[in-house]
């Protein structure tokens, strides 16, 4: 994320149009670009209805890329606020660290999708006719899991039904713009959410579920519009 700063900051240096105006309130910006969950998982163990807790054991994310969309809206020359929205983003699911005769169980244990709604307030330190516009966040996000679903290995393995928690969780963001003119920019932002869920299956007709803490950071470059 760094590099990215860095390079949109060289481009201002060079493109940017100088009597580029600094936010003002009232102004609405949207941004849209490829956005990145990058899941930071911390999984408990799994727990079995009959076993307990199987020692070692935990649930695993990849991580995803999807259309991001940034709603601002300018309450002063420097304080916003921000909504963050996407098109569904999809993981995989694993089961690792199974021992022993339950070793089998290991593997792709399904896929689910979520939308991250996050609603921050942003503060915008730079004023006058700077061309450069970095900013810091914190807010509140609202994790929905759904079309969770169990892979054909695991449905083959004995396990039955896949459901997710949803998550309310803090959000913390530091981002910039570019402003190329008085209405288009360059942005580049990363922001870490707090999101932890409880993934619940069956197996033999015992449940079986683990606390995952997603915890991801999300990174997100695109173009913007001032309105």
């Amino acid at each position: 994320m760094r590099h990215i700063l860095l390079a949109l900051s060289l481009l201002a240096t060079a493109t940017a149009a100088p009597l580029a105006q600094a936010y003002q309130a009232g102004d609405l910006i949207l941004r849209a670009g490829a956005a990145t969950v990058d899941a930071r998982e911390d999984s408990g163990d799994i727990h079995h209805a009959l076993l307990g807790p199987v020692a070692g054991t935990g649930a695993t994310l990849d991580s995803d890329t999807q259309l991001g969309l940034n709603f601002a809206y300018m309450l002063s020359e420097h304080l916003g606020v921000e909504l963050l929205a996407a098109t569904p983003f999809s993981h995989d699911v694993g089961v690792k660290g199974m021992p022993g005769a339950l070793a089998g169980l290991n593997g792709n244990l399904g896929s689910l999708k979520h939308l991250p709604p996050t609603l921050s307030l942003v503060y915008y330190p730079m004023a006058g006719t700077c061309p450069l516009q970095p900013y810091v966040g914190a807010g509140i996000n609202y994790t929905w899991f759904f079309d969770s679903e169990l892979s054909s290995e695991a449905e083959a393995k004995g396990f039955q039904g896949f459901d997710l928690d949803n998550s309310w969780g803090l959000a913390a963001q530091v981002g910039i713009d570019v402003m190329l003119s008085d209405h288009l920019l360059l942005n580049a932002q990363a922001r870490y959410i707090d999101i932890d869920t409880t993934g619940t299956t069956h197996l033999a007709g015992d449940k079986v579920k683990v606390d995952l803490e997603v915890d991801p950071f999300v990174y997100m470059v695109g173009l913007g519009y001032r309105f």
